[in-house]
Formats: C-alpha cells, structure tokens, sequence
C-alpha cells in the first residue's frame, strides 16, 4: 500500500499520461485511412483491356512502360521480369511500395503490413501513429514495471525469524496480482522494445 501522498500523486499522474498517449496513439492508429492510390495512377477500362489482352510479356512491359512516361508517374519499383508493376485488382499501376492487401480489399499506399492488433494497415498516413502507439505503450510498460518492482522486491521478505514469507498479508510483503503485474509488463515491454527497435530502423 502506498502511504506518501506525493508518490500516490506522482503515481496517478505519470499513469494517466502514459494510457492516455497510448490510447490516443491507438486510436487514430485505428480510425486514420491507411493511403489510397492518387487517381493519376488509375488505369481506364481500355487500357486494362488492352493490357491484359496482350499476346505476349514484353508487349504488356512496352505498354505499361509508355502508360508511365505518358503520365509522367514517379514510379521507380518494377517487377522481377522488369516490368512496371500494376494490379489488375483495382485497376491501377502500382505507386513505389504499394501492395494490394487481401483483408482491405483494395491496395495500399505505402504498405508496411496488415495489422490485427488494430484491424487495420500500417502504411503512409498512419505509420507515425503506429509507431507512436508501440513507444507509449513501451513507456506505459516500463512505468508499470518500475512502480511496481518495489512491492514485487517485497514479495519474498525475511520475517523476523528468518524465514521468507511468500505473498502473505504481513506488513511490507507483496500478494501474487504485484507478481502477475511485474511480469506481464516486464514481458510485454521487452516484446514492444524490439519491435519499436524494429521499425525505427526501417524509418
């Protein structure tokens, strides 16, 4: 039990910024459009017919070639065969790092990946939110972890007698949720530091 009014303001405090930053983070991670493809990049129900109806590879290449120059699209990726990437999908060439995602039925701008933490893409407008969503929640872990590590510390404490008291009611020792606490968080943070690593790198 905490008994300084200070350190239960302090506390209260420092835990209600770090889940609120989380959620906030969470949330537009969640409710921001992940990117559509600009409408230049879009194809006409001609030029996907003549496409697809080409006799042969570099046929399609040539054209998909001439439709990029014609339109003057900024796109640099292509194809293991080279040849500009397009998807016949959603009827449009392919901007730089763009996939078609299965779960949203429709290519992303920017795609990184399809998230089922947020139900949603992780691509060009929401990727700072993601990656703003994995740092608060790291802060929110460690925050958990310290300002608990003291009480799990008092988990095993020496009775008078020597003896160690294991989660019992005696004053000054944890009970077994500090644990489950302690270690979830810990867990949970080590898991989060790694991934937010991961995607700072990318960045």
């Amino acid at each position: 039990t905490v008994e300084s009014d200070i350190e239960k303001v302090v506390l209260l405090t420092g835990y209600h910024i770090a889940i609120s930053l989380f959620l906030l983070c969470y949330w537009r991670t969640i409710w921001t459009r992940p990117g559509d493809i600009p409408k230049k990049f879009q194809l006409t129900a001609d030029e996907l017919d003549i496409i697809e109806g080409c006799e042969n590879f570099e046929t399609q290449k040539r054209l998909l070639d001439q439709i990029v120059i014609d339109r003057d699209l900024p796109v640099a990726m292509r194809t293991f065969q080279g040849a500009v990437r397009y998807c016949e999908k959603c009827a449009h060439i392919k901007p730089d790092r763009a996939h078609h995602c299965s779960m949203c039925g429709r290519c992303i701008l920017k795609m990184d990946h399809h998230c089922p933490w947020v139900n949603n893409c992780v691509s060009f407008n929401n990727y700072k939110f993601f990656v703003l969503f994995l740092f608060y929640g790291l802060i929110y872990c460690i925050f958990v972890s310290l300002s608990s590590l003291k009480y799990f510390i008092q988990f095993w404490t020496k009775s008078s007698d020597g003896s160690v008291t294991f989660g019992t009611d005696g004053q000054g020792n944890g009970k077994f949720h500090i644990l489950f606490l302690f270690f979830v968080s810990t867990m949970f943070g080590i898991s989060l530091c790694s991934l937010l690593g991961y995607h700072i790198h990318l960045i």
